[in-house]
């Protein structure tokens, strides 16, 4: 599509600018209105292979756009309006930045010379998102001529480069202009003469290409590596938030399988469930058996090779506090150092799957020494996830705990589960069981917030090929309630199931319930709120299911995956009975290990 005969300088810039996001693999915009931001909305809904989302609230506009990417793996383009629209972008950007999650974002602007006079809509938009973003820039303001054109097309490729970078994350572009922004014609603004690089770019192919790849381990690093994991004789393979694919799972596993060592997998690694699993020496209960002091005692690795994000579970990372192995080795492709403990004896910035790859290759089936440490972990795995499956069998209550078995056992096959921090994730990661059914499960655990959950399961809905659900909390439901309007305008289909519990259940589990009223416990802490969540539901046009049993959990579950649009299925949760029910199975597990009992949650 070429610039020549558009309107003005302002709309041949930004059409430049759109056309070669394209061309770098971008395939998503989310529009937000305004009038400042008007040559950059013109501009996206001009190119057909752009999809354009329309949302009201920009907050809403950075999560949906935040989901897309992370369920994509591809960069998405934030457009909004200048002033406050630009601030609503904020959480999600801190969100991309902290989770390594591709954003453009691009926010309009008043010119230079509107800044500071009370022009309306006008704050400082420079470096708004301060080091949260891995690049910002001024742009310039459009000028007619050719060296314009070509600014805009490198722009748009540097942009896209830096935000699919090592690591990738969000990349800020204020862009100002004078009017007019609609796209009325001005005399002279884009000639008729202008050279074919300034008016059509590079056809074909971005203007600017930036080449990058994975780093691929050196053989001295696997030598001195499998050397190293040779020697120890009690370690682990754990695994923290990793959006792994296929590939990158099953070497993990092959690896674990080949030292001998005991896998422990959240499920955010990807690990719980696919192909792998029925081969892996995967421990899915280890926040379970961490939180039992005798057996994290019993337990003391002296290595731990650890792939992806710090763990969510709090017993792990409690556990190599007091253990204090010798080797806590980190694999961090991207160089983030999540090492909140600071017990880290190296970190190494390469490829997972290449490492995993080139360990086995010259560890080969010799390695495997340690068949009585491993049957340790493994039999206690065992012993937990019976006393997790007898506790709940005497329970028909509806509860937390039970709901994660249910939705575990019904989700169909390539699904995709969003589930939101707080209890829920925690939830998932004590009471998921394995499986070799494929499912990818994707969380927020950038900056561990519940804002933006609807909104992030929606947009990665928008880009998911099969089923996606989110099991999230009344609370987190409702911060973001409003990123239900999207679906409803785009009829996107999804399931949530919301755990009810009338409030913040997490801080039950904290210290401050001890000091109850004196804190305000229940007010200021728990919050209740005592709203109809299937009024907030029907509002956006989502259907509403309030479960009644665990038969009726079911039914609504497998009549959501066949539905069109939002589906809601609420869970009305005791939350006194869930916080005792979560005691009973930490004592429950803690007999069954014959040790004494649960640890810290």
């Amino acid at each position: 599509m070429t610039v020549v005969g558009t309107a003005n300088r302002a709309h041949a810039f930004t059409g430049a600018l759109f056309e070669e996001l394209a061309r770098c693999g971008v395939e998503h915009v989310c529009l937000c209105p305004g009038s400042r931001n008007t040559p950059l909305v013109a501009a996206a809904v001009a190119r057909p292979e752009l999809r354009c989302w329309s949302h009201l609230d920009e907050r809403s506009a950075g999560f949906f756009g935040l989901g897309l990417a992370r369920a994509s793996r591809r960069p998405v383009v934030l457009v909004c309006t200048s002033g406050t629209a630009a601030a609503n972008f904020h959480p999600a950007v801190i969100e991309a930045h902290h989770a390594r999650v591709p954003l453009l974002v691009l926010t309009a602007d008043r010119p230079p010379e509107l800044r500071e006079w009370g022009a309306g809509q006008t704050i400082d938009q420079l470096r708004l998102y301060g080091t949260a973003v891995r690049w910002f820039v001024e742009v310039a303001v459009p000028e007619r001529g050719e060296a314009a054109l070509r600014y805009a097309r490198a722009l748009a490729c540097r942009a896209a480069a830096q935000a699919s970078g090592e690591p990738p994350g969000p990349v800020h572009l204020n862009l100002p202009f004078r009017e007019p922004l609609e796209p009325v014609a001005v005399a002279g603004d884009v000639p008729e003469d202008l050279p074919p690089l300034a008016v059509d770019g590079r056809p074909g192919r971005p203007y600017l290409r930036a080449v990058a790849g994975p780093a691929a381990p050196t053989p001295e690093l696997t030598a001195s590596l499998a050397q190293l994991l040779r020697t120890r004789e009690r370690g682990v393979v754990a695994c923290g938030p990793l959006d792994a694919t296929p590939d990158t799972a099953a070497a993990v596993a092959q690896l674990a399988g080949a030292l001998g060592w005991p896998l422990l997998a959240e499920p955010t690694s990807q690990l719980r469930r696919g192909a792998h699993v029925g081969q892996a020496p995967l421990i899915a209960s280890a926040d379970l058996l961490l939180r039992d002091e005798p057996t994290a005692a019993r337990f003391a690795p002296d290595c731990v090779l650890r792939f992806g994000d710090n763990p969510t579970s709090k017993a792990f990372r409690l556990w190599l506090e007091r253990q204090r192995p010798a080797d806590v080795v980190l694999v961090d492709p991207d160089g983030v150092w999540h090492d909140p403990s600071h017990l880290a004896s190296a970190t190494l910035r390469v490829d997972p799957q290449a490492l995993c790859t080139a360990l086995v290759r010259r560890l080969g089936t010799s390695s495997r020494r340690h068949d009585e440490w491993l049957d340790t972990f493994t039999d206690a795995d065992r012993r937990a996830q019976a006393a997790i499956d007898e506790t709940l069998a005497q329970d028909e209550r509806l509860l937390s705990a039970r709901a994660v078995r249910e939705l575990g056992d019904a989700l169909p096959e390539r699904a995709l589960l969003y589930v939101s921090n707080s209890m829920p994730v925690r939830d998932l990661d004590a009471f998921l069981r394995p499986s070799a059914k494929p499912l990818r499960v994707l969380c927020n655990r950038g900056a561990n917030g519940i804002d933006g959950m609807l909104s992030s399961a929606l947009g990665a809905a928008a880009a998911a090929t099969g089923p996606t659900l989110l099991l999230t909390g009344d609370l987190a439901f409702l911060h973001d309630a409003g990123g239900l309007l999207a679906a409803h305008r785009y009829g996107i289909r999804a399931t949530v199931v919301v755990l009810d519990n009338d409030g913040g259940g997490i801080f039950s589990y904290l210290p401050v319930a001890a000091y109850g009223e004196r804190v305000g416990f229940e007010e200021h802490f728990r919050t209740p709120h005592g709203l109809d969540l299937g009024a907030v539901a029907r509002a956006y046009s989502a259907r509403f299911t309030r479960a009644s049993s665990w038969e009726h959990f079911r039914t609504a579950l497998k009549d959501s995956f066949a539905a069109r649009g939002v589906s809601v299925i609420s869970l009305a949760i005791d939350p006194e009975a869930d916080v005792a029910q979560h005691r009973a199975i930490d004592a429950a597990v803690a007999r069954a290990l014959g040790a004494g009992r649960g640890g810290t949650r």
